[in-house]
């Protein structure tokens, strides 16, 4: 990375002002080695152990010492929330805020795929790229197997179960040289060059034509793109000499491998850091061999501070995937077995939030309330008892799909982000307009025209939408409920407007509801009455990442369905046996437990059906947690 920064960007004077101002606490060895590494090397970082600010204070002191102009730094990461909150992080300071521009790129790997390979190859084709979405392509692509062309193809998939899988789920692979049509998961069930097999690539090629695909699309179309143009693998990594891989245990073998064509080979530094026991992904889509996270030799952060020793000692039992003593260096804190039965499933989550109340001070559960997580929503079909979170919660619904309101104000508050720190003002309106024409699909006609294609004139419905988008991203951060229903319903009549007819949000009417309020952070009128420890329900990959006050992870019946996952960890962690020598099946399952039972910081509480549950209870005293049996109150 020469001449790119100036060398003493990591001295330990800058290192020393940048930690007061952050306001961090001291950095430990581990911490010092990370933060002055300028070589590629992996990070193996136990959960609480200040990966994200470590990331954060990084990038801050590169971007306090960068120089080049035209070569920048490339932050990736796999969720939207993760990028915003490193990008949030670094839009805090004066110096930071020049990484969130050109050259630099702060994104998820997908829209890094997009951004530099996929899209430009796309548009080299003279296609307009209108959405990039699986339910958007779902839509259209339902929509379009009506059409008189393919009634050999529907014919077949009115027949099957499930049959419009094989059509929403068509995908570009990249196989000998071009792209071929394959399912989203495995090869469809006909032949290729069957009139069904025929069908099928005439669709998908039909709808990728007029600019509409599925995620799994664009891995493929940037191979075929860096294969035919092998020049642009220099160019990439000349413009980024230093790559940061955040959550690198959820990268799957499709990115890594598009990811290694990239930098693989490159004089690049690629730093990597994550959690290889938190990672979530299925074992058919694991990265193997000698790509895998982490290396032999990665550097470890393997001190907590979200939490103490208590918890701590549960997680280093529960580490499946790789052997690491976790050290918790956090508020000493308490762990709870809760023992139930069919009559007592219900008075879980009330024990537990009684408890919460009792062991966490008031103004941190107030601040963080209680979580429930569980593997599973709803029941299925087994007559194992219990399954899912509904078992223990009433009435539990599972949150649905993002609302238009939520879609709205999510790409609008980006936006904002985006121009308020240095972006062109008509580069985040088309970021904004396309996350919008993407997620709402007209019920009649080709879809919502690109931002360059809307009219100008205030007097049309063109010009109107220029006008809203230059609103939200002006003002957006400042709306408050009633001026986000207010915008709602005038974007709301233009869209319809440009679309010449009524418009769909993928599995939802693009109407106001008062879920605006939620969105925004507003507080429904009858929470006054809520009590502070009412606990959140939600399943444990949701809460990936978060840190909680309390946390209770509810027994569910894992996938194969012949074991319950917190039964699972309570054997292993009582009998000491090796999390590597258990059945694949038992490692996915107790590693969400693992997921799960990180979160907190003062109280992780295990709830297991009495049955199962008991003969481990008095191993479970003997190490100090607090054993409740609900059948005997």
């Amino acid at each position: 990375m020469t001449g790119t920064y100036l060398p003493d960007a990591f001295a330990t004077h800058k290192v020393e002002a940048m930690v007061k101002l952050l306001g961090l606490d001291p950095l430990d060895a581990e911490q010092w080695d990370f933060l002055q590494s300028e070589t590629t090397q992996d990070l193996q970082a136990a959960p609480g152990s200040g990966k994200t600010t470590l990331i954060g204070l990084k990038l801050a002191l590169m971007a306090d010492a960068w120089t080049s102009v035209t070569c920048g730094v490339c932050v990736l990461s796999h969720t939207n929330t993760a990028k915003n909150e490193i990008a949030d992080r670094l839009a805090s300071l004066a110096a930071g805020r020049s990484l969130l521009r050109y050259p630099h790129f702060i994104g998820t790997i997908q829209s890094f795929v997009h951004t530099f390979l996929a899209l430009p190859a796309v548009r080299a084709k003279g296609v307009e790229v209108r959405s990039v979405d699986d339910a958007a392509f779902e839509t259209a692509a339902i929509r379009l197997l009506q059409h008189p062309n393919y009634s050999t193809l529907r014919s077949y998939v009115e027949r099957q179960r499930d049959g419009t899988g094989i059509v929403t789920g068509a995908t570009f692979t990249y196989k000998d040289g071009e792209l071929v049509v394959t399912g989203a998961t495995r090869e469809p069930p006909f032949r290729a060059e069957t009139t069904s097999g025929e069908q099928l690539s005439s669709l998908k090629w039909t709808l990728a034509r007029r600019g509409i695909f599925r995620y799994q699309d664009m891995y493929a179309i940037a191979k075929q793109y860096l294969a035919e143009h092998p020049g642009i693998v220099p160019a990439v990594s000349a413009r980024f000499p230093f790559v940061l891989l955040d959550e690198m245990q959820d990268t799957s073998a499709t990115q890594h491998e598009l990811l290694d064509l990239v930098f693989a080979s490159s004089p690049t530094v690629v730093q990597r850091v994550g959690d290889t026991n938190q990672g979530i992904y299925s074992d058919a889509d694991a990265v193997s061999g000698s790509a895998s996270f982490p290396l032999s030799g990665a550097a470890e952060l393997p001190v907590s501070r979200r939490f103490g020793p208590q918890i701590a000692a549960v997680a280093s039992r529960l580490a499946v995937r790789r052997p690491q003593q976790v050290h918790g260096a956090g508020p000493d804190g308490q762990v709870a077995v809760l023992l139930f039965d069919e009559a007592t499933a219900t008075d879980v989550v009330p024990t537990f939030e009684r408890m919460a109340a009792v062991i966490v001070p008031k103004d941190i559960l107030l601040r963080r309330p209680p979580r429930v997580l569980g593997a599973r929503q709803g029941r299925g079909g087994s007559q194992a008892y219990p399954q899912s979170i509904s078992c223990y919660v009433p009435g539990y619904i599972p949150p649905g799909r993002p609302t238009a309101h939520r879609i709205l104000i999510d790409a609008a508050r980006a936006a904002g982000t985006q121009w308020r720190s240095g972006a062109d003002s008509h580069e985040a309106a088309t970021e904004l307009w396309n996350a919008l024409r993407a997620s709402f699909v007209p019920l009649t006609g080709e879809g919502l025209p690109a931002l360059g294609r809307l009219e100008r004139s205030a007097a049309t419905p063109g010009g109107k939408v220029r006008i809203l988008l230059r609103e939200l991203i002006t003002h957006g951060a400042t709306f408050n409920e009633a001026s986000w229903g207010m915008i709602t319903e005038q974007l709301t009549a233009q869209m319809k407007l440009l679309a010449d007819g009524p418009l769909k949000a993928v599995g939802l009417e693009f109407t106001p509801t008062a879920e605006v309020a939620a969105a925004v952070g507003g507080v429904p009128r009858s929470s006054a009455a809520v009590p502070a420890v009412r606990s959140v329900p939600g399943t444990i990959q949701s809460a990936k990442g978060e840190t909680h006050a309390a946390t209770l992870i509810l027994e569910c019946l894992e996938k194969t369905g012949k074991k319950f996952d917190v039964t699972e960890a309570l054997r292993m962690v009582a009998e000491g046996s090796d999390p590597q020598r258990e059945l694949k099946s038992v490692q996915a399952a107790v590693q969400l437990v693992f997921v799960g039972a990180t979160r907190p910081t003062h109280l992780l509480a295990l709830a297991a059906h009495r049955d199962r549950g008991k003969r481990y209870a008095e191993v479970m005293i003997d190490a100090g947690w607090d054993v409740r049996d609900l059948t005997e109150h």
